[in-house]
């Protein structure tokens, strides 16, 4: 009912409210999870196991029948990553190695934090574990209620900074992004939550593009959201689609695009850590279609 669900959606907004804000790059984040999440191309078989080593998680992803990629290497019949994380190594609770991956080509990252400094703040640091240059550091602080604070910056070049801050006011969240070069023309980014609505809007490129997008949730099962960008290299983009919960076990999707494609996703948890998931593109302006498939076991 039409009561159901305003209390569905008033209770998401409680829990969010006992919750820091979102990061900039989230404002947007129930809307993307219609239309981004999910859609499946390419055939992959995905592994995730937790050990009894210091509760590591590894995680493996093989991609089947892969060919070359864009670059026209060929990795062969089943390229893999692989990635660790590993909450306390070495049985050390002070840091938290978050990645420790090696990609398909033999590419390594690592990402490692800790959140023992102090109260609400948490500490970053990103490797390719190859150039010291690329080495990043960055912090969040949360210490304040309906406010996040958060800085990126390289360790060799720290006036190359990332800063952004994000605060909640009621049912609106408005956050602002900034380089060293933007900081008298920040991005600026407001979302506005109420009952089961949604909307979201992005100012950037020093106001000279514009992102909105929006959501509805009409019941438990089914959401609907949608996507336009004015300004910018994508000016004109846009996308429309949903999601339905067939049952407790399955989830579809489906989207439509600027570029008139139509896309749709079948999600099925067969057995709890058994997950199918199958995707298909159809380009109807070129009458080509392309699909996928992931098996992933946990």
């Amino acid at each position: 009912s039409k009561s159901t669900v305003l209390l569905s959606g008033y209770s998401l907004l409680l829990r969010a409210a006992d919750m820091a804000p979102v990061k900039f790059d989230d404002i947007s984040k129930l809307a993307k999870e219609v239309l981004e999440d999910d859609y499946q191309s390419g055939y992959q078989f995905k592994a995730k196991q937790k050990t009894n080593w210091y509760g590591a998680v590894v995680t493996s992803a093989v991609d089947l029948f892969p060919g070359a990629d864009k670059s026209g290497k060929d990795f062969g019949s089943a390229p893999a990553k692989i990635t660790w994380k590993i909450p306390k190594p070495l049985g050390c609770p002070v840091v938290c190695i978050d990645k420790l991956e090696m990609d398909k080509a033999g590419g390594l990252k690592l990402e490692a934090s800790s959140e023992k400094a102090m109260d609400g703040l948490k500490i970053e640091c990103k490797s390719d574990l190859n150039d010291v240059s690329k080495i990043m550091a960055g912090c969040t602080y949360t210490g304040f209620k309906d406010l996040q604070m958060k800085l990126d910056t390289k360790v060799t070049s720290p006036e190359n900074f990332t800063a952004e801050v994000t605060t909640e006011q009621g049912p609106a969240t408005i956050g602002v992004k900034c380089t060293a070069n933007t900081l008298t023309c920040p991005d600026v980014g407001l979302r506005v939550v109420n009952g089961p609505f949604f909307a979201s809007v992005y100012a950037k490129e020093k106001f000279s593009s514009f992102a909105a997008s929006c959501h509805f949730k009409a019941s438990d099962d089914l959401r609907v959201a949608g996507s336009y960008t004015h300004g910018g290299k994508q000016s004109g983009n846009y996308a429309v689609g949903a999601t339905y919960k067939l049952n407790g076990d399955t989830t579809l999707k489906a989207k439509l695009q600027q570029d008139m494609s139509v896309s749709c996703s079948a999600k099925h948890v067969y057995t709890k850590g058994f997950t199918l998931l199958g995707g298909l593109k159809f380009d109807t302006a070129k009458g080509a279609a392309t699909c996928g498939l992931q098996l992933s076991i946990e």
